[in-house]
């Protein structure tokens, strides 16, 4: 059910009133994959939340990570974290792996982004090879958070988006 309220949920971010509605590729542990037509263009993502959240705050929103393919955009691996909460300006957002730590990310609202494509690719290929991953951060309110996901079944739904999408 979870999974199912992730795809919702990012499905509100991802679609424009063009598109169509997501069909699932597959629910891979911890991972479910997705993709949409808009307009002739295919559009694949999946999506994953925490599997544990942690903070000093009394309410936070839907919190989640996605990864998207827009191949007619010639767009891969575009990694997006969304918060729960409107992240402080100029927020630090660090993202740890194993032994990898990732803090080239920028911030808009809710949402943290990597500064590039080249970052986005490290992600992940971290993420492939992670078996979690932790990224903290810092809300409007100066409120620290850190949100702890399983990386389990993240290479599955990899290879199905990628299927899909022909990366």
């Amino acid at each position: 059910m979870k999974k199912l309220f992730i795809a919702a949920v990012a499905l509100l971010f991802t679609l424009d009133a063009r598109a169509n509605t997501p069909k699932l590729l597959g629910e891979f542990n911890d991972w479910s994959a997705f993709y949409y037509q808009d307009g002739k263009n295919v559009v694949c993502y999946m999506a994953s939340s925490p599997q544990k959240d942690e903070g000093k705050y009394t309410k936070r929103g839907d919190i989640y990570v996605v990864i998207t393919h827009r191949p007619a955009e010639k767009s891969f691996d575009v990694v997006n974290f969304v918060a729960g909460y409107t992240y402080k300006r100029d927020a630090r957002v660090v993202v740890k792996i194993g032994k990898t730590t990732i803090d080239k990310m920028f911030v808009d609202g809710d949402k943290a982004w990597a500064v590039s494509e080249k970052t986005d690719k490290q992600l992940v290929e971290a993420m492939k090879k992670g078996e979690r991953m932790i990224v903290t951060g810092e809300s409007s309110r100066g409120t620290a958070t850190k949100d702890t996901y399983s990386l389990s079944g993240f290479t599955a739904a990899y290879r199905a988006i990628s299927a899909k999408c022909r990366r």
